[in-house]
């Protein structure tokens, strides 16, 4: 009766030994942990989070030459306001985008003029007066943008003003009706690709962060 009892105790000990020792060596976990990025690993992605001092700027260099007249205007941003980044304007710029060419294509001008310079807002009036004289309505989607690029930059100095040309090329689909519903012109079915290219501008270091568009199809 004894022996099976003393083998059991035995075999328990064992495995109360076995079970500190692998924790000894593994540790523990609680909770959801990410398992650690191996040293080499390491190593290779820090390049991409340090600005080696003197070096480029790959805030700007990602978008334009390095040394060209549009990479010392950038840098003469941020400058005159260290906390503009160059990828935070293009994202900004690019959900502006949409956000402009669908408020234009439905009639919604409202909810885009804090975006727009004044003369380019009363020039968004002017075509949807237009085309509300004429009973038309536009019916838009949009697909998405496939392309975003900074073609120019350019800053004063003295005054402060900010100038950055971006070009889009975007999908959407888009059909004009006229009064009775009957479609004059375009598929909804068709996805056309659209092209622009806007001017951007600010007063870098003003209270106001809002960039605003001053031209199109420059």
């Amino acid at each position: 009766m004894e022996s099976p009892v003393i083998q059991l105790l035995v075999l328990a000990g064992i495995a109360v030994f076995l079970i500190l020792r692998l924790k000894s060596v593994l540790g523990t976990r609680e909770g959801f942990e990410k398992p650690p990025v191996p040293q080499s690993e390491a190593r290779s992605r820090r390049p991409d989070l340090e600005v080696i001092e003197g070096g480029p700027d790959r805030d700007i260099t990602d978008y334009v030459a390095e040394g060209s007249p549009q990479a010392q205007a950038l840098a003469e941003m941020k400058r005159a306001e260290p906390s503009f980044q160059v990828q935070d304007f293009v994202q900004g710029a690019r959900g502006a985008y949409e956000m402009i060419v669908m408020g234009f294509e439905h009639g919604d001008l409202d909810s885009i003029q804090p975006f727009l310079a004044e003369d380019v807002f009363d020039s968004f009036v002017e075509a949807v007066a237009q085309r509300e004289d004429k009973g038309l309505k536009i019916e838009a989607e949009f697909i998405g943008v496939r392309e975003t690029s900074l073609a120019d930059a350019q800053f004063d100095a003295q005054t402060g003003r900010a100038e950055i040309t971006m070009r889009f090329v975007a999908e959407l689909t888009s059909v004009v009706r006229d009064r009775s519903g009957n479609i004059v012109e375009g598929d909804p079915k068709a996805v056309k690709r659209q092209k622009d290219t806007w001017v951007f501008a600010r007063d870098m270091g003003s209270d106001d962060p809002n960039w605003q568009l001053v031209a199109t199809d420059a």
